[in-house]
């Protein structure tokens, strides 16, 4: 793609950051993002970031689509947090027919969520039946369009397999409107995502709107950005958020640092030796892990842009990355937490939410420990 096009996201992305910041209390309030805020997510194209050129996407590589988030994040998790994950399911349309991608991207608001995988639907003439429950539906009160990932069964209800014997697994689509939505989302961070549970009761979903994710040989658009798996994109958005939320929190700090003079102690916190090693440690720490995605990322992403292909290396290395940089980045909250002393605990200053936020990131699948057990095992495994 022109990379004017990509750069220009992340440049609206910052330009709109301070009305998210302004909003952000509102968005914490009333556990959904804003009308302003989607509107201008909508109106400057951040939601189509990752959708395909054909359907007036940007297509933006994993480069760009992580600086975006990053510039969101600073602002407000929550913001960024729906934005990665509606992004990442805009995805799904490089499996559709054209005309059906259209009637969901291109009929507004064009944004789609889904929610974790579970639950199985039936074979039917012309379709599917399905009822079902999910949850885990970032950004689903935004949404026009709801997706679930499902396990296919006939129509005697007997598995269906794909042809190396696995469960054949689907994702359906549908409108919000064929949907109950469950207000579930009562958490200790990230509140304004909404991430609610939908349910369905018997419904049909036509064929067109039941296809396969992340299958290779099901895409109908040729660009690589189609060959990465959305897992492996979801993580790469989520640790670009967590570095948002941690680059926010830490600049926090260093302001304080800068004008505050700490109760009992000899001197402002700028002139402390103590404080300035530490700042430059976790500065370190935070360039370092910034780097490393980054570096994960782009290298990935020229292999993919060169072969087409992605390997099991490229989702392991992405893992690995991924897991670290939001730990990592929790580490620098934690530290510009505590470095802020009894300033961080009041709702009128700018910890107490992203510290809340970010352990709210870190609890999600994508920073799971067991994820540095698998690679540790594949490494464990290689003949060197």
């Amino acid at each position: 793609m022109d990379g004017t096009v990509g750069n220009d996201l992340v440049a609206r992305a910052r330009a709109i950051a301070p009305l998210v910041a302004d909003e952000a209390d509102e968005i914490e309030r009333t556990r959904r993002l804003t009308p302003d805020v989607v509107n201008a997510l909508i109106e400057n194209g951040l939601y189509r970031a990752l959708l395909p050129q054909s359907l007036g996407g940007s297509e933006a590589p994993p480069e760009i689509f992580m600086q975006m988030l990053e510039e969101i994040a600073k602002a407000d998790a929550s913001t960024a947090w729906c934005l990665g994950q509606n992004g990442v399911c805009a995805m799904i349309a490089a499996a559709l027919d054209h005309d059906s991608a259209h009637e969901i991207f291109n009929t507004a608001p064009g944004i789609l969520a889904w929610g974790a995988v579970a639950h199985e639907a039936r074979a039917v003439e012309g379709g599917y039946r399905v009822t079902a429950r999910w949850d885990f539906a970032s950004g689903s009160r935004q949404a026009s369009w709801l997706g679930a990932h499902v396990r296919i069964v006939n129509e005697d209800g007997t598995p269906r397999k794909t042809a190396d014997g696995s469960p054949e697994l689907r994702t359906i689509l549908f409108p919000v409107a064929s949907a109950v939505m469950h207000d579930v989302w009562q958490a200790i961070g990230l509140a304004g995502t909404g991430t609610d549970s939908y349910e369905v009761r018997d419904l049909f979903i036509p064929d067109r709107f039941a296809v396969f994710r992340d299958v290779p040989e099901a895409l109908r658009e040729p660009g690589p950005l189609y060959r990465l798996p959305t897992g492996s994109t979801f993580s790469l958005g989520f640790a670009a958020v967590s570095l948002g939320v941690a680059r926010a929190t830490l600049d926090a700090a260093i302001a304080l640092a800068r004008g505050k003079h700490q109760s009992l102690a000899p001197s402002a916190m700028r002139d402390n030796p103590a404080v300035q090693g530490l700042l430059g440690r976790t500065e370190g720490d935070l360039r370092a892990a910034r780097a490393y995605l980054y570096a994960t990322a782009n290298a990935m992403w020229r292999d993919l842009s060169a072969t087409g292909s992605f390997s099991p290396s490229h989702r392991s290395a992405v893992r690995l990355a991924a897991t670290w940089t939001i730990q990592q980045s929790a580490k620098v909250v934690d530290t510009a937490y505590h470095m802020a002393g009894a300033t961080a605990v009041f709702r009128s200053n700018p910890f107490e939410r992203r510290f809340r936020d970010m352990h709210a990131i870190a609890q999600q699948i994508q920073a799971r420990d067991t994820h540095f057990e698998d690679f540790g095992k594949m490494i464990l495994a290689e003949n060197r």
